[in-house]
């Protein structure tokens, strides 16, 4: 038996890539908006929903492609590979997936939401009332997911950085801050799934890349602490002298950030 399922609306944010979805959106999600397809009588099925303060999105996993039984989740204790269905990975056999999100308000057909994980272009599939009585259950146990979270680190950030990282994101809507927090918090060191190059001498900062950008970080293991402290343009002199191929389109932004900050 199959079953073939159409879009009823889209997600607009400002979070486009895969790397900038938070692990969990009620705590370090961004605002979004659905927007439901018009001409399919959708105005009466939202009819009461504006009294409803948190619903269940059931989207698509729309920029994933393959799905794995055995995955290795950003949080997970070292060394494990967890089976699909026990985590929340987007690689999923049907690519459907499920988040409760605050609902702020509804106009027409579109729905302002409070922090959430969604992406920019997400399908989405249904809306679902989230009823506390029956869908929060705060004692139930989480198995390996609580062996991980002992793992956590504190993500701190200088003044130096979220300047930087600021005109960055009023620029281009890549929002640094958030990207170091999703791949920091958990496994910072790990060169297996990271853009990575070590510190040159001991004690000194890591990078890690992002797009053309690299940011720099310290790490305190003994207090499970990471600083990011600088945020540089990848590219070189010669790659950002005028006429140079811009394949990204991005390289007035770098040029800049070079003349303001150096």
């Amino acid at each position: 038996m199959k079953f073939e399922l159409e879009p009823i609306g889209v997600v607009h944010t400002d979070r486009r890539y895969r790397y900038e979805a938070p692990r969990q959106g009620v705590f370090t999600g961004s605002p979004a908006e659905i927007e439901l397809l018009p001409d399919r009588g959708f105005e009466l099925a939202l009819r009461e929903l504006a009294g409803v303060e948190r619903i269940w999105v059931i989207f698509g996993f729309h920029l994933n492609q393959h799905w794995h039984p055995l995955v290795t989740p950003p949080v997970a204790p070292p060394g494990r590979r967890i089976g699909v269905f026990a985590t929340r990975s987007p690689h999923r056999p049907n690519r459907l997936g499920l988040s409760a999100v605050e609902l702020l308000e509804v106009t027409g057909l579109t729905l302002k939401l409070g922090a959430c994980d969604l992406l920019d272009g997400t399908p989405v599939f249904d809306l679902k009332p989230y009823v506390p009585a029956a869908d929060a259950f705060p004692d139930s146990r989480v198995g390996w997911l609580e062996e991980a979270v002992a793992e956590r680190y504190q993500v701190e950030f200088t003044p130096e950085f979220r300047e930087r990282a600021e005109l960055i994101r009023t620029a281009s809507r890549l929002d640094l801050e958030n990207f170091a927090r999703v791949q920091l918090a958990f496994n910072p060191l790990d060169r297996s799934r990271k853009r990575l190059t070590p510190p040159s001498e001991p004690g000194g900062c890591w990078r890690i890349g992002c797009r053309t950008w690299q940011l720099a970080f310290t790490v305190a293991a003994e207090l499970r602490r990471i600083r990011v402290s600088a945020v540089f343009s990848r590219y070189t002199a010669e790659e950002l002298a005028p006429g140079a191929p811009d394949p990204y389109a991005d390289k007035e932004l770098h040029r800049l950030f070079r003349r303001r900050f150096g």
